[in-house]
Parts: C-alpha cells; sequence; structure tokens
C-alpha cells in the first residue's frame, strides 16, 4: 500500500500584484510506501516545508496531485489518520506537559474517557513522564522536542510527518527517538521525516529524497545513495604485479586496492584478469561513503548543471 502519492506537484508563490514569482517545487513526484521510515532532505530553500505544508492541506498546490492514504489531500477528515511534529513549534507555556497533550488530544478528537492513560504512556514513551506536571516554560529545547513528539502521537496517527525531530537532543536521546521511531514502522505506521543530521537520516530511513530549488534531484535507499557503482575495494590474497592491470587502480594497503571501472563489463574483465594469474580475491565491495557526503556531491552536481544551463 502506499501512504503518500504525489504526480507532477508543482507550488509558484506570487507577490500580490504578481510581480515576483517563486517557484517553491517543480513536477515533483514520489511514492511513500506504508509502514516505512522516509526521508525528505535538501538545503535550505529546496522546497521541503512547502511540499510538507500541501500534504498536510495549509497551502495549495499550483499544480499536479497528491494523495494519503488513499484520499486526496482535499478530503480534510483524512488529516485525523496524521500526526505532525512542525520545525521550532510553541505550546502555551502556562500549561504542563500533560495539559499540552490533553489539549491536543481534545482538538485532535480523542475519546475523553481513555486520555489520561494515553497521556502517561505517551509521556513514558519520550522520556517526559517525571515531567508531567512541570509547566512547559520550564523545559528545555530537547524536552519540548520530546514533548512534540509525543502530541505527533496522541492520536495514534497512521501517518506521521516529523520536522527535525531530534533538534536539540543530546546523543542519547536520539538514540531513544531513533528507537520511537523504528518501533513505529513496526507497528505499520508510516514516518515521513524532515531533517538536516544527515547521520540520523542514514541510520533510519528506508528511503530518501533530496531536493533542490524545488526540484526532485534523487530518490532510493540509503546505499543507492550512499555506494559508488563505478569505485570498488579489492582484497587480494597477495600483491599484483606492476602494470599487470590496464585499469585506474590505486594501491591502498597491504594487497588491498582501489579500482575505478566504467561498467561491469570491464569490472569483470579485471577479475578474469586476476584469476588467470592464479591470484585468489578475498573480497570486492563498492565503495561506500556517508549520506552527508553524497548528498554534497549531489547537491552540487545539481548545481552545475543549473549553472551550464
Amino acid at each position: 500500500m502506499i501512504s503518500v502519492e504525489i504526480k507532477n506537484l508543482s507550488k509558484v508563490f506570487e507577490s500580490r500584484f504578481g510581480r515576483t514569482k517563486v517557484q517553491a517545487l517543480n513536477n515533483v513526484s514520489l511514492n511513500v510506501r506504508s509502514g516505512t521510515i522516509y526521508g525528505l532532505l535538501g538545503p535550505n530553500g529546496a522546497g521541503k516545508t512547502t511540499l510538507i505544508k500541501i500534504l498536510l492541506g495549509s497551502v495549495y498546490p499550483t499544480s499536479g496531485s497528491a494523495r494519503i492514504l488513499n484520499e486526496d489531500i482535499a478530503n480534510y477528515k483524512i488529516r485525523a489518520k496524521i500526526g505532525y511534529l512542525p520545525e521550532n513549534h510553541k505550546f502555551p507555556p502556562f500549561l504542563t506537559g500533560e495539559g499540552v497533550l490533553r489539549l491536543f488530544a481534545e482538538l485532535k478528537g480523542v475519546n475523553g474517557k481513555d486520555i489520561n492513560n494515553k497521556i502517561d504512556e505517551l509521556l513514558d514513551l519520550v522520556g517526559m513522564l517525571k515531567w508531567k506536571k512541570v509547566k512547559v516554560k520550564k523545559y528545555s529545547k530537547g524536552m519540548m522536542q520530546r514533548l512534540g513528539l509525543a502530541q505527533a502521537l496522541v492520536n495514534n496517527p497512521q501517518l506521521i510527518f516529523l520536522d527535525e525531530p531530534t533538534d536539540g537532543i543530546d546523543p542519547i536521546g536520539r538514540k531513544e527517538i531513533r528507537d520511537i521511531l523504528i518501533n513505529l514502522k513496526n507497528e505499520g505506521k508510516t514516518v515521513f521525516l524532515n531533517s538536516h543530521l544527515l547521520s540520523e537520516v542514514e541510520l533510519v530511513c528506508d528511503r530518501i529524497a533530496m531536493l533542490d530549488k524545488g526540484n526532485l534531484i534523487r530518490e532510493g535507499t540509503v546505499e543507492d545513495l550512499t555506494t559508488s557503482k563505478q569505485i570498488y575495494s579489492l582484497k587480494l590474497e597477495k600483491e599484483l604485479s606492476p602494470g599487470l592491470l590496464n585499469a585506474e587502480i590505486f594501491h591502498t594497503g597491504d594487497a588491498t586496492y582501489q579500482i575505478k571501472v566504467n561498467d561491469t563489463a570491464e569490472l569483470n574483465s579485471i577479475i578474469d584478469v586476476i584469476r588467470a594469474h592464479g591470484i585468489n580475491i578475498i573480497s570486492l565491495n563498492p565503495k561506500k561513503t556517508s549520506l552527508e557526503d553524497s548528498f554534497i556531491s549531489i547537491i552540487e552536481d545539481s548545481n552545475k548543471l543549473t549553472q551550464k544551463k
């Protein structure tokens, strides 16, 4: 099942008299499968927030369409099945943590009979139960983030949009939130995650979309985006003789090499030569980079193409 279906979505913001136009999204199409964690990445101004606001119904698209949980986004009733944690969210400072969750539960139509148990359960889940009776004006940034995550889950949503959920949270807290997100996925819920902490995204996301200047420039699994299909790490049983291979090859250690090839046919030719000389291959692996390095490289390539145009 597809939880989010986006087809040719575009958004142009215009000034009051139409003198200035900004293309926030440009013909974006993507699908998010149910029971997955989907990451949305991009530099500032890439269109990420605009996309989320369109899906939540607070901004109208200029063209294209989108469906959530098999319903058109124009159907406001579908929002009862959605949880949302915005970036830089604010709660009334005079409310306690319990009071905030009670307020949002009532706004989302949660049954009053079950609300007390639900509040305690969620506060315990995010590590905030002992702060239940404390007013939020005394909360730190990390505590506000934890409470924000709890409010996003108060209506037991099928689809959760999270904008920078680990912002301001210490490493232990980030690990706890990662575990929560993975448990939500295991329960069959879908998480749509926007974060600048790429190391966190790399650890939890099943698929990732990268936006830049309103365009979808890359989409795929974490492995797709962090594996170079043209550079391989090769570990052999013994050293190669100089000049044995007619290839772009670098000696990186004891019988270990890095090989750059144009395609798999060239890679297989290299393997054939090595075996023909009686050298055993211990391992052969595509070179991997961090998601952060891949992200920077992809954005830089996108900018170079834009400049050429």
